[in-house]
């Protein structure tokens, strides 16, 4: 498919020509073409490993292009030393916060520019007050309504990212890229965000939006570019392209996305046995919760963020320990509080955040493959290197990881393939129960369909699969859904259920006949 101009005659806000970017024999972008015009916001899809953040690294002055060209208003773009020449014309709000926790609004919207803020020309005492009316305004003037004196680690994912937009805009930029900023907000927050996005544009803001939910695309971009094999595809008016031809040219393939027709799955027989039981479950956000997951059945957990799903599931796994109740696997209580009992007693997990509690990013993919099973694989837990190979080697297989090899550290992975190495990691110890905790967060469309077949796989061999997500894609793979609210399970839906009903469960909201 070839480019469709996008009819606009007004200069770009930024534009990209013929970029190609190397790493040693690895082409992480090919003759790469971008224009964003202003006040649009424009998508930028691909899957894992299409080149997105190589391209974003080259439009934030992180890295240099070995070939083409960028320019900002019709200008060059500033050398890669001069960061202030950046920071005017371009700022990136990425999925995990940048903001220093410990510090308050006021300080991080103004880190590094204390002197500007001096009681003198003179002086080198920094005026607070100054410090906080200007925070204020700032704020105020893009309509934030935060404390300036709260710290930041207080505030919600979603003030976090609004703040550091606000950041970025003192700056003078009124260029910016957002990448994945949906991933951890709830329903509301993410509408809430398209709101403020459009309102910025109304006041001259630009906006490159980096999904994987193409519905997001469809809802709140004007224009969408897609690259592929770090190569250009594309480029058209939203409304112009169909879901299936933007899939289709994402993927390379035709014909769209496969559907999975839960209804139509057999049922599960009533002679199975429980694989884990729930009973009476209290703790961080949750009270008085109680289930059971029997064998070869996929089980999901719904509801919004403050719903105490993920704290369900995480207290299940021994992350967190409960004030009441028990966790039996296979009959057999579990310690509570406690991975390692957790593992032991046959219990494996993708935990929600695999930068921080998945995986040891300076690993290999091998290290972080067997880490959970070193003990199985030679004597004190010294595997020898052709036992751990093997079984690194056969997890690129089974999960699809795209990989130059065992050895490539995990920190060079796209986000998709990071994860089939947790998902990989989870099973290797053969586990009678997976829990999945929004296992599809951040990672492309076909990554989504790879881990979500592994589901299908793990169920088959007679496992069970607790899944929470706040994804109702990864919900439809599931048997049966409860539905947490308040931090009580208030509903159960059966495979088929409509996203209007189990969406009106999850917000308490009653429909009309």
């Amino acid at each position: 498919m070839s480019a469709l101009p996008i009819g606009d005659t007004a200069e770009p806000v930024v534009g990209a020509r013929g970029v190609g970017k190397r790493y040693g024999p690895t082409v992480a972008l090919h003759g790469v073409d971008l224009t964003v015009r202003p006040g649009e916001s424009h998508a930028l899809v691909g899957r894992n490993g299409a080149g997105k953040s190589t391209l974003v690294s080259i439009l934030t002055g992180l890295s240099k292009p070995d070939t083409g060209t960028v320019e900002f208003g019709g200008e060059p773009a500033p050398a890669i030393a001069d960061r202030e020449g950046w920071r005017r014309r371009v700022a990136c709000v990425y999925q995990y916060s940048t903001v220093i926790p410990q510090l308050t609004v006021a300080e991080n919207l103004f880190l590094n520019r204390q002197a500007s803020l001096a009681k003198g020309k003179k002086s080198f005492v920094i005026s607070w007050s100054r410090l906080r009316r200007e925070a204020r305004e700032l704020l105020g003037s893009w309509g934030v309504d935060v404390d300036v004196d709260s710290p930041a680690g207080e505030l919600t994912v979603e003030d976090r990212q609004l703040v550091e937009i606000a950041r970025a805009l003192s700056y003078g930029a009124r260029f910016i890229v957002l990448d994945e900023p949906t991933a951890q907000l709830d329903s509301q927050a993410i509408d809430r965000l398209f709101v403020r996005m459009r309102e910025m544009q109304a006041n001259g803001v630009t906006f490159l939006f980096i999904s994987h939910h193409l519905k997001e695309v469809y809802e709140v971009c004007q224009a969408v570019t897609v690259l592929r094999d770090a190569r250009h595809i594309l480029t058209a008016p939203v409304a112009d392209v169909g879901r299936v031809e933007l899939i289709d040219a994402m993927t390379g393939d035709t014909g769209g996305l496969s559907v999975r027709d839960a209804a139509a799955r057999e049922p599960l027989g009533e002679e199975v046995s429980e694989a884990l039981a729930v009973k009476g479950l209290s703790g961080d956000d949750f009270r008085d919760v109680s289930f059971a997951l029997r064998r070869g059945e996929v089980l999901g957990l719904a509801g919004s963020n403050a719903s105490g799903k993920h704290q369900v599931a995480e207290t299940v796994y021994g992350l967190r320990s409960p004030s009441a109740g028990t966790v039996t696997v296979a009959g057999r209580p579990l310690r509570p509080g406690s991975v390692p009992a957790a593992l032991s007693a046959g219990i494996g997990c993708v935990p929600r955040d695999r930068h921080h509690q998945g995986l040891v990013l300076g690993l290999s993919i091998a290290d972080n493959t067997t880490m959970t099973v070193m003990d199985r694989l030679g004597p004190g837990g010294i595997a020898p290197p052709r036992r751990r190979d093997a079984l690194a080697d056969q997890a690129l297989v089974d999960y699809d990881v795209v990989a130059a090899g065992p050895y490539q550290p995990v920190s060079d992975l796209s986000g998709g393939n990071q994860q089939k190495v947790v998902l990989a990691r989870a099973l290797a110890s053969n586990p009678d129960v997976l829990v999945l905790i929004n296992p599809t967060a951040g990672v492309d469309v076909k990554s989504k369909e790879a881990l979500l077949a592994v589901v299908d796989r793990v169920r088959a061999e007679g496992k069970g699969v607790l899944i929470v997500s706040d994804e109702l894609d990864d919900l439809r793979v599931a048997d049966r859904v409860l539905v947490l609210r308040a931090g009580r399970v208030v509903t159960e839906h059966q495979a088929g259920w409509s996203d209007s009903d189990l969406v009106a469960d999850i917000e308490g909201v009653e429909l009309d006949d």
